[in-house]
């Protein structure tokens, strides 16, 4: 990508998209986050991140924010919504952003989704599925939403996260059945390398730490090129 275009964050007030956010910057990338509240505002320009204040389920405040002179290379999506949630934007948000990188000529949108939505359905446990299936019947509309829309994408599916100190450990593969905990920082880390590889365009990946599986299944690890 060119130094003139932006890595474009949705989400980043918090979580996975929180250390990504850091991860961006650490990279020197420009990056510009749509944020709906103040609350995180001060962190991210501290980061050196321009803000935008709009809501994504607001389809007039996603285009002003992302049809600008400034040109965006790369969307990523960490949009989601609480189990007790009214109005999650794990769907609605993230078709406003899809169809606004399509108007926008965006080079890449990577969407982060979660282990159990679409094909990796099974690799949840009976419990953790009734526990999340309303949250996973959306993110996989988004997902199936991108991958009609004709961008090019990267879906990565965390498996249960953590917030402690990234331990390296974390790795892609595209075996759904594979599920286990990853650190959001870890997460952060793997999406970031997705956005400077070719390698993973138009893939749909599952992330966990290689050290914390359930069930230890045997799998084959995706190499980032």
């Amino acid at each position: 990508m060119t130094m003139t275009s932006y890595i474009f964050l949705a989400g980043a007030s918090r979580g996975v998209g929180r250390e990504i956010a850091k991860s961006v910057t650490a990279q020197q990338l420009k990056a510009k986050a749509l944020l709906r509240k103040e609350t995180a505002a001060a962190e991210l320009k501290a980061l050196g991140i321009q803000v935008v204040f709009g809501d994504a389920l607001n389809v007039g405040d996603v285009e002003r924010a992302i049809l600008t002179d400034e040109p965006i290379h790369t969307i990523i999506s960490t949009l989601g919504g609480l189990p007790d949630d009214t109005d999650r934007p794990d769907y609605p948000g993230n078709k406003n952003l899809i169809d606004a990188a399509l108007k926008a000529g965006v080079q890449k949108f990577i969407l982060v989704s979660s282990i159990g939505a679409g094909n990796s359905v099974g690799a949840l446990s009976p419990q953790a599925l009734a526990a999340l299936r309303e949250i996973l019947v959306e993110k996989d509309k988004a997902e199936q939403y991108l991958i009609a829309s004709g961008l090019t994408y990267t879906i990565i599916r965390p498996g249960g996260l953590k917030s402690e100190p990234p331990t390296g450990n974390g790795v892609l593969t595209e075996d759904p059945r594979v599920v286990g905990s990853i650190h959001r920082a870890d997460v952060a880390q793997l999406v970031v390398r997705a956005l400077n590889s070719d390698s993973t365009n138009n893939k749909v990946l599952s992330a966990i730490d290689k050290n914390q599986l359930f069930g230890q299944p045997e799998f084959v690890e995706f190499r980032l090129d």
